[in-house]
């Protein structure tokens, strides 16, 4: 697998987290708050990737 794909996978995986943390923001903050350090950790992941 290239460098490349790793990187889109991981930018795709947060978009994906990004949107269960605005769909459940409202019924489960504790969850949504999960959800938010998990994206965080893959877009943060994604850009370390790409830098690297």
């Amino acid at each position: 697998m290239s460098k490349e794909v790793v990187g889109v996978l991981l930018l795709a995986l947060g978009g994906f987290l990004v949107g269960g943390v605005y769909s459940t923001w409202k019924t489960a903050k504790f969850m949504a708050g999960v959800l938010a350090v998990a994206a965080l950790l893959a877009i943060g992941g994604a850009i370390f990737w790409f830098m690297s």
